[in-house]
């Protein structure tokens, strides 16, 4: 990517705001399926722009959001062993768990340290080889691949002291748990662009051949986001469903093989795997394989994997299946905040309650349906 304030200019978003509006007035719902398309449609006003018939509606592609509470308390059960070093991304510092995030662990006195990849969790491993350090691994394809290649590089170097705890998951199965879903009703996707560098395009077709929805993989810059969705409305004039990709300056339609190739070396996909708002997705998370073992902290510890429900005031189900708009959770804006999150939903920078909080709470949309957005500052 050569180019970023060609991506940002005002005349060419307007013109395709303006050919999306005289394509069509019938009312179309479209998923961005990645959280960080929700982030750009509203840190750039881009659904102020788009005419009353299209709605955008925020899919679960957010990695931090979908992990359930009983995962969460599981880590904080890792990280408050003794002996354990727990290294962990930044966003999934804040994740409420049950009673306490990694965050309140860490006050507490658990040896919590951010890392910002696999391989400084590594590091830590070797020059503390009296410990035992373990990676709080999560993300979708897009990270995942960092993490078989850290695995792979600890069983080379001989790093007993290394653990992953797996929580890394996939996309297409989620995917298709949506289009499965009746509370749900589609009209197109907005493909995530950084997960599909990885699996490529066209791993979607299933959505076009079998479901007859559109999908245009996009990048997340607000000319990509809007030139995307006029692909998709202009699909769905005509009548078609296909798989268009307009992030073809980073995607290809077979993805990246390599990264493929370390990922099926050292990953198998679980039976099932809970995701919060959605539930329980048939081989939707990847599970280190046997000749890996050695270094999964669910097996190494014997983790009893409990299942915890959400709290009755957070919505963050809902949220991310799309059904409800942040606003609509009764706690939004007030109880939940950035500074203090209730649910998920409002961690991470890519979660659709901060983007909204941020963001979106004074745009057309709110007004549109009908409810007061939250004023600025709660």
């Amino acid at each position: 990517m050569k180019y970023i304030d060609e991506f940002r200019q005002r005349g060419p978003a307007l013109a395709l705001a303006q050919q999306i509006e005289a394509l069509t007035t019938q009312p179309f719902k479209i998923m961005e399926v990645c959280g960080g398309h929700t982030h750009s449609i509203f840190k750039y006003g881009i659904e102020d722009l788009l005419p009353p018939n299209i709605e955008m509606v925020h899919g679960p592609g957010c990695p931090i959001c979908v992990i359930p509470l009983g995962r969460v308390d599981d880590a904080i059960a890792l990280a408050q062993t003794p002996g354990v070093i727990f290294t962990t991304f930044g966003d999934a510092m804040r994740v409420p768990g049950s009673r306490r995030s990694l965050l309140q662990a860490k006050a507490e006195g658990a040896d919590v340290r951010m890392v910002y990849s696999p391989l400084d969790a590594l590091k830590i491993a070797r020059t503390n080889p009296q410990r035992e350090v373990v990676f709080f691994a999560l993300g979708f394809e897009t990270t995942s691949p960092a993490t078989a290649l850290t695995i792979v590089q600890a069983a080379r170097d001989g790093v007993r002291n290394f653990r992953v705890f797996c929580n890394h998951i996939t996309i297409i199965p989620a995917l298709k748990a949506m289009l499965d879903s009746p509370d749900l009703q589609l009209d197109g996707f907005l493909g995530p662009g950084h997960v599909s560098t990885v699996i490529g395009t066209r791993c979607y077709d299933f959505v076009a051949q079998d479901y007859g929805k559109p999908v245009v993989v996009a990048g997340f810059e607000p000319l990509d986001v809007l030139q995307s969705i006029f692909l998709v409305v202009r699909q769905l004039v005509a009548g078609q469903a296909g798989v268009e990709n307009q992030y073809g300056r980073a995607v290809q339609p077979e993805g990246n093989v390599r990264a493929r190739e370390i990922l099926e070396r050292v990953f198998e996909p679980r039976d099932y795997f809970e995701w919060r708002g959605l539930g329980s997705i048939p081989h939707s998370g990847l599970r280190l394989k046997p000749e890996f073992a050695a270094f999964d902290a669910e097996v190494h510890f014997g983790l009893p994997g409990l299942q915890v429900a959400d709290p009755q005031a957070c919505q963050c189900g809902e949220i991310l299946k799309g059904v409800k708009k942040p606003w609509e959770c009764k706690v939004f804006g007030t109880a939940c905040t950035p500074e203090t999150p209730i649910g998920s939903c409002m961690v991470s920078a890519e979660g659709a309650c901060a983007a909204y909080y941020n963001f979106g709470r004074l745009s057309k949309m709110a007004v549109r349906s009908g409810l007061k957005p939250v004023p600025l500052g709660g």
